[in-house]
């Protein structure tokens, strides 16, 4: 399976990210007062991640025919001071929301994603120490 990508330089620091069905992701690096003006590809990353294991939790959970209303992922990111500034570790949160969530199927399911189906977190596994939690909320 192939991905293309275009990454394309819109001034300053700014750059869009494009896939090859035309949709887009605007990345920027910090301004001078250490801000960004858009999303950092550090940070895409990360959201990445979230995105990865979120689509494999909620997918799992609904082929389970749990009851589930709402679901985020909380990411936890600590990179290394030293060029190049990976993520040394990662914390990765989930909060669940819905009513007679079978904890089981629940550990279940964040298991699974994290060990076999999320392709990001397997990505990131050499490099950093990535840990999780979770939660369900009523």
């Amino acid at each position: 399976m192939e991905a293309k990508i275009r990454v394309e330089w819109l001034g300053e620091l700014r750059f869009r990210g494009t896939n090859a069905d035309g949709r887009s992701a605007i990345m920027d690096a910090t301004d001078e007062k250490g801000h960004p003006a858009g999303v950092t590809p550090m940070q895409l990353l990360l959201m990445a991640l979230g995105g990865c294991t979120g689509i494999d939790i909620v997918s799992i959970l609904k082929k389970q025919r749990q009851n589930l209303t709402g679901f985020a992922v909380n990411i936890t990111g600590h990179r290394r001071s030293e060029p190049p500034r990976y993520y040394e570790m990662i914390h990765v949160e989930y909060v669940l929301k819905g009513s007679g969530l079978d904890d089981k199927k629940v550990r279940r399911a964040i298991q699974l994603s994290e060990e076999k189906y999320c392709s990001v977190r397997a990505m990131l596994m050499d490099k950093a120490q990535v840990t999780s939690s979770y939660r369900v909320e009523a």
